[in-house]
């Protein structure tokens, strides 16, 4: 398997390249390494590569990769949640990607002690297949959430469809974009909306043309052992 330096390498010249074109700072684009399918020591070997963002989508490999790193890394859930298991791992986590849904949203605040900074998670494909709001729900949702004191809306994401030509996703990562501007106009205290939680693999470069600020990569970075 290739070394996590040299995939790293590469990753990161494509992405300075696309923030050049985009008239972007390559330094405001965050690459989370998805390590869901790889073990501790392959996660071990990101951070010494120098990632600091690890991304998790279950909570026993999460929470099995938690207890071996703990702060050195910035931990990232980026799976669909279940209420039931907010308890086991809402003081470990750094950041929620997949906020969707309000019963989610008072677990969260209910086993929280501090602020959680979350991203919403949009399905602007609209694929029955995908979790996450549609478009039109997303205003108002990110309003009711004023009500949860625990809760900071840090951004939005969305997962694009895996298809052949990346080009495709380009209209799916603007229309978060656009959808991500209008939250921000808003001015809630509670909910900034700074960050686009959007891109993997197949697709990061177009992500980070249309504005990403965290990309998910799990096997172009860090391949797949499990």
């Amino acid at each position: 398997m290739v070394a996590v330096k040299e995939n790293l390498m590469e990753i990161q010249a494509d992405i300075e390249q696309a923030a050049r074109r985009a008239g972007r700072n390559k330094e405001d684009i965050n690459i989370i390494a998805v390590t869901k399918y790889v073990t501790i020591e392959r996660a071990k070997e990101a951070l010494s590569a120098g990632i600091v963002h690890l991304g998790e989508n279950r909570n026993e490999g999460f929470l099995a990769k938690f207890e071996e790193i703990r702060d050195s890394a910035t931990w990232h859930f980026i799976g669909s949640l279940q209420s039931r298991k907010v308890k086991d791992m809402i003081h470990h986590i750094d950041y929620i990607h997949s906020l969707d849904r309000k019963s989610l949203a008072k677990e969260i605040n209910k086993r929280a002690e501090k602020t959680v900074p979350c991203f919403v998670q949009v399905n602007v494909s609209g694929e029955e297949s995908k979790h996450g709001l549609d478009e039109g729900e997303v205003e108002s949702f990110i309003k009711d959430l004023a009500a949860f004191e625990h809760i900071q809306v840090a951004g939005l994401m969305t997962m694009a469809p895996h298809v052949d030509n990346p080009e495709e996703t380009r209209p799916l990562f603007r229309k978060l974009r656009l959808l991500r501007d209008r939250i921000k106009g808003l001015g809630l205290d509670y909910a900034p909306c700074e960050y686009l939680s959007m891109g993997m693999s197949n697709d990061y470069e177009i992500a980070v043309e249309e504005g990403a600020t965290h990309i998910r990569i799990g096997t172009k970075l860090v391949g797949s052992e499990l």
